[in-house]
C-alpha cells in the first residue's frame, strides 16, 4: 500500500447554476496534476437546494457524473462529491466516488439536515458505505452526517484490521456553526484512529448564509493541515500509511 496524493478543492459555488460551477471547478483544477483522489463540496454543482424537481438528475443521464467522469480520466484520479439524484421518484443528497476508470461507488446520505427542511425533500440512506482505493478502506460521510458518531464508529474486525483508514465528509456547512465543524472533524479522527478530511465551501449560497470553507485533513492524533478561510484555495496532502499504522500500533485503543 503506497501513501495517498489527496487535494481538497475549497470553492466557491453558484446557487443552482449547474454551468457555472462546472466552469469554475474546471479553471480551478487546472493546476492539479495527476493524483490519487479529489474531494469537491456537498451538491458540488447546485449549491445546498431543495429544488429537487428542477435540479435532480437520473444517475444514468446526470450532466454532474458525466463530468466528474471526464475530470477523473483526465486527471487519472478518483473523485468524491455529493449531488441531487432522482431514483424511483424520490430524491437523494447522493456521495459519488468516481475511480479514475469511471466506476462509481455511491454512498445515500443517512442524517438529513431538518432545520433546512432537507428531509421534506430528500430520502435518507439507510447503508453505510466502505469501498477500497489503492489499499486505501474508505468510509464515505456527507455533511449532518458529521453530528452522529454512532454511524462512523471505526472497530477492529474478525480480520484483525479496522474496518477503515480514512473518513470523507464533503459538505455545505455555514460560518455560524464552524467551530463545531472542527471540532467534530478533529474528534471523529482522534476516536476513530483515522484520517478524517473534511471539504466545505466558500461565499454565500442563495438563501444568504455565509461560509468559511475550513476544509481539512486530520490525522488520527488530531493533528491537522487546513485551508484558509473564506477562500478558494486547493490543498495538496499526502495520507501516510506507515505514520496511520504506528499510530495504531503505539496506541491500540480501537482493540478495547
Amino acid at each position: 500500500m503506497h501513501d495517498l496524493d489527496v487535494v481538497l478543492v475549497q470553492a466557491n459555488q453558484f446557487w443552482e447554476n449547474k454551468v457555472g460551477n462546472l466552469d469554475n471547478y474546471s479553471s480551478l483544477l487546472k493546476e492539479v496534476d495527476t493524483c490519487d483522489l479529489i474531494i469537491l463540496p456537498e451538491m458540488f454543482h447546485t449549491g445546498f437546494s431543495m429544488n429537487v424537481e428542477e435540479l435532480g438528475e437520473e444517475m444514468e443521464n446526470s450532466i454532474g457524473i458525466n463530468w466528474l467522469r471526464q475530470i477523473a480520466s483526465e486527471k487519472k484520479s478518483a473523485i468524491y462529491t455529493s449531488l441531487i439524484i432522482k431514483e424511483n421518484n424520490r430524491y437523494y443528497n447522493r456521495g459519488v466516488f468516481v475511480y479514475p476508470d469511471g466506476q462509481i461507488e455511491t454512498y445515500d446520505k443517512r442524517k438529513s439536515f431538518g432545520l433546512a427542511g432537507e428531509d421534506k425533500y430528500f430520502t435518507a440512506g439507510t447503508e453505510k458505505k466502505v469501498l477500497e482505493y489503492k489499499g486505501w478502506k474508505i468510509q464515505l460521510q456527507i455533511c449532518y452526517d458529521l453530528r452522529f458518531p454512532e454511524i462512523a464508529r471505526n472497530k477492529i474486525e474478525s480480520n484483525l484490521f479496522p474496518t477503515y483508514d480514512v473518513l470523507l465528509y464533503v459538505a455545505n456547512w455555514p460560518e455560524k456553526r464552524n467551530l463545531h465543524w472542527k471540532t467534530l472533524l478533529k474528534a471523529r479522527a482522534i476516536e476513530n484512529q483515522c484520517y478524517v478530511i473534511g471539504v466545505n465551501r466558500v461565499g454565500i449560497d442563495g438563501k444568504d448564509l455565509n461560509y468559511s470553507g475550513d476544509s481539512i485533513v486530520v490525522d488520527a492524533l488530531g493533528n491537522y493541515n487546513s485551508c484558509p478561510p473564506s477562500c478558494e484555495n486547493l490543498l495538496k496532502i499526502k495520507l501516510q500509511k506507515v505514520e496511520l499504522d504506528k499510530i495504531r500500533l503505539d496506541l491500540p485503543f480501537l482493540k478495547d
